[in-house]
């Protein structure tokens, strides 16, 4: 097995990475200290350590910080001459050339001035965690200063070239030496100056890199350096590589220096399996690799499995990929469930970590995770990416996002520009190459949670409310919509969709989705074409065919996002701009029930009072959304999965509360999702579940026991013990969902995913009844939802249960409940 063998080869890595002490601490095992001792010693030795790196670095900020003047000192005179009749450059030249410098010494010497009297005035407790987070904050000033750069380079050559004074100028600037150095100048060319930002946040980086090494994980900075450090490792793996000139592997046949530009790991379709690859993207080729299982201590090489020439490499056509092998799509209860167990497993290794379990436990679960998050990575992705070579052999990869897919196209289209021609390597070219791999790699560990530190950021667990305002700079009118999408357990997914706005340059959305977050840290929105040629559509069941016009990211930063209010942004892609709004509730505020203190309307008010007030057996809301769903959504893709508009739930939700004689034409009007998520809605704002506080611990009981006859005369004991409505609306909305799966093949909705969906929201029990605050949000996923969705499986799975025979029936549960 191929990729087990890569995952017991990774696994191999990952224990011997946990394995070592901490960064700068190597221990030996006749250490004449004691831990106590040894311990304050180390921590002595790391503040030490963390004054010395930022000596250093305020030393280099002061160099910075004079270069950024140097370059600023000739921009007024250059200005006060523009215009005048005898200009050396035009205004135009000047914004160019200097384009974003002001900013970034404004950043750099805000950023000095607060941090110099703080090490020179040095004390252990000192922070400056939040200084760091600031300068992070700010790399978009960068990120525009280098999409301008090589415009800077060329317009300052021009310039040059056309003008004496200016290259008298541009070659030769004062840099003034630092304050203690006999140097009062030395003279830099304008060229080396530009570059100077590019290569600074790099510095910034290995800074916190060795900071971080150096401050206590107890320490108030430790999580604002980490997040610092996030941020700016994010920036540099996003900024155009061409001009990173770090990255040199080997000559390209016409000569160039070959650079690596983009790597990361990719699920490629081979002979039918899966298997886990290293992509590498190279200036002129595309080589996909895997890394060699090697012996214990040996250096770990790079096996090269194809490269294509970037001059050969063509995207076939979703039209064209009609011969492409079927991909065999996993269905997503087992998806679900796989996530489950790794849940699971994680609330097990916290335990064990608290109870100061044995680390050889620890490391078993760990290890029981790791192949499960492998399977996961394996196996979700379903997005096909197919790369054809022009003179013979196709491959496909599986993706789990669009925007990774997009990001992969474009990065390699970008290249495809220049002059590229068709090559082939020797054996021992492709050996130097794919030997470079290992060192150029950018992307070191299988993008699994267990490959993680323990201090790193576990994610953001809960709900998080999205609204999608609008966009602007489009071109040309289009018909535009946008969709969301967030990762979990290592991977991105596509979460919530607007509707298409037709024929407009500047789409007016307004619309809000709850988007469930598993440990997510970044959101993604891309805004689409929608394409409307039928000649294009359903050539592949997972081909979009629809034109990615712009695509962002931004970062779910807990204490930004963790508020009771919107918290407005906006996202700039390829000229164009999102804007929305978001807030957060965290899993164990959302899955509180708030009962209702109102008696009007049917939302959060007792199924027995609004049955009763109705004269009917079932809620009408719950009547009316059932009816309108088996009329036209039993086939839709992800019914009761798929977010509806949040505004359209609300509506629908007011309606229903006023009893308002138009609710039948706007329900057979809605969207099918808000009405899905309208029934959704109001089981999980009953101010009890469905299935009864009382009863919660009994139904998780007796979901436990083994002996098939005993859960059985259990769980029909339980069914009669309801109050009658809540029994009745339970037995309606139980054959609704089974005629719901019963159109599985279409809907893709099975009666695991509707159990998955339905169990937390009929189970779980109101704020009183539910057990001591938990640590980990986890925790509460893993064991009480599991159980949740299990009791739900279980009467979904049995066979037609009717009222009367229930009732009638007189078997008898021996405990009293």
């Amino acid at each position: 097995m191929e990729e087990e063998e890569e995952a017991i080869g990774y696994l191999d890595k990952v224990l011997e990475d946990e394995d070592d002490s901490e960064p700068g601490t190597p221990t030996s095992p006749g250490s004449p200290f004691s831990a106590g001792e040894k311990g304050e010693r180390d921590a002595g030795k790391g503040l030490e350590m963390r004054k010395l790196v930022l000596s250093g670095f305020l030393a280099s900020e002061e160099i910075y910080i004079n270069q950024l003047e140097a370059l600023l000192l000739p921009m007024k005179p250059l200005k006060a001459t523009a215009t005048t009749s005898q200009p050396v450059l035009t205004l135009q030249q000047i914004e160019t050339i200097f384009y974003k410098i002001q900013d970034i010494y404004e950043i750099h010497k805000e950023f000095y001035d607060s941090l110099c009297p703080k090490v020179q005035q040095w004390d252990s407790n000192i922070t400056m965690g939040h200084l760091f987070q600031k300068l992070a904050s700010q790399l978009g000033v960068y990120k525009a200063f280098v999409d301008n750069y090589k415009i800077a380079l060329e317009t300052a050559e021009k310039c040059s070239q056309s003008n004496y004074q200016f290259q008298k100028i541009s070659e030769e600037l004062k840099v003034k030496g630092p304050k203690d150095s006999k140097e009062s100048h030395t003279s830099v060319t304008m060229e080396a100056l530009l570059y100077k930002p590019i290569d600074r946040v790099t510095r910034s980086t290995l800074v916190l890199h060795d900071l971080l090494k150096h401050t206590p994980s107890d320490h108030p900075d430790y999580p604002l350096l980490q997040d610092a450090l996030r941020i700016s490792q994010n920036f540099l793996s996003s900024i155009n590589e061409d001009i990173d000139p770090r990255r040199t592997a080997v000559t390209t046949p016409k000569g160039e220096t070959r650079q690596l530009v983009k790597d990361g790991f990719l699920v490629e379709l081979s002979e039918g399996s899966r298997k886990l690859r290293h992509v590498f993207l190279f200036t002129d080729v595309l080589l996909c690799a895997k890394l060699k299982k090697t012996a214990v201590g040996k250096h770990q090489q790079y096996d090269c499995k194809w490269y294509v020439p970037l001059a050969d490499l063509v995207f076939p056509s979703p039209e064209e990929s009609e011969h492409c092998p079927q991909v065999h799509v996993i269905p997503d209860h087992e998806l679900e469930d796989m996530k489950m167990k790794i849940s699971a497993i994680k609330s097990e290794v916290q335990k064990e970590k608290a109870n100061k379990g044995q680390s050889r436990a620890i490391e078993r679960l760990k290890k029981k995770m790791f192949e499960n998050e492998f399977w996961l990575l394996l196996h979700s992705p379903a997005i096909p990416f197919r790369i054809h070579n022009r003179n013979g052999k196709s491959y496909l990869f599986l993706l789990s996002s669009d925007y990774e897919r997009s990001e992969w196209r474009e990065a390699i289209q970008k290249l495809q520009k220049k002059d590229l021609q068709a090559f082939v390597l020797s054996s021992v070219e492709l050996q130097v190459l794919t030997g470079s791999c290992f060192k150029l790699r950018t992307v070191h560990n299988i993008p699994v949670t267990s490959n993680k530190d323990d201090d790193e950021s576990p994610g953001l667990y809960g709900f998080l409310h999205v609204i999608v305002h609008s966009a602007k700079g489009f071109k040309q009118s289009a018909n535009l919509y946008c969709t969301l999408e967030v990762d979990s357990f290592g991977y991105f997914v596509s979460k919530a969709k607007t509707r298409v706005f037709r024929d407009t340059t500047e789409p007016q959305w307004n619309e809000e989705f709850e988007i469930e977050l598993e440990g997510s840290q970044s959101l993604r929105i891309l805004c689409y074409e929608k394409c409307y040629d039928k000649t294009k559509i359903n050539k592949d069941n997972n081909e979009i065919v629809d034109k990615i016009m712009g695509k962002g990211q931004i970062q779910l930063d807990p204490q930004a996002v963790q508020t009771k209010n919107w918290h407005m942004d906006v996202i700039e892609m390829n000229g164009i701009k999102v804007e929305f709004s978001m807030k957060f509730t965290s899993r164990d505020m959302s899955l509180k029930r708030t009962p209702s203190k109102k008696q009007t309307g049917v939302f959060g008010v007792k199924i027995s009072v609004v049955t009763k007030r109705e004269r009917s057996k079932v809620p009408y809301i719950v009547r009316q959304c059932v009816e309108e769903v088996e009329k036209r959504g039993i086939e839709e893709v992800g019914i009761y999965r798929i977010s509806g508009v949040a505004t359209d739930i609300q509506a629908l939700k007011a309606v229903f509360d006023a009893n308002n004689k138009d609710i039948l034409v706007m329900l057979s009007d809605m969207d099918i999702n808000a009405i899905a998520g309208t029934l959704k809605l109001y089981f999980r704002e009953l101010p009890e579940p469905l299935l009864t506080d009382r009863l919660y611990p009994a139904f998780m009981e007796g979901i436990a026991l083994s002996d098939p006859a005993a859960k059985e005369n259990c769980m029909m004991h339980l069914l009669r013990s309801l109050p009658d409505p809540n029994l009745i609306t339970f037995l309606f909305l139980l054959e609704h969902l089974k005629r719901v799966a019963e159109k599985e093949p279409i809907n893709k909705m099975s009666l695991h995913n509707l159990a998955t969906v339905f169990g937390p929201t009929l189970l779980r029990p109101s704020e009183g009844e539910s057990k001591g605050h938990l640590t980990l949000a986890s925790d509460i996923w893993s064991h009480d939802v599991m159980a949740q969705v299990q009791v739900l499986l279980y009467y979904l799975q049995h066979p037609p249960i009717s009222f009367p025979e229930l009732k009638r029936n007189t078997l008898y549960f021996s405990t009293d409940v």
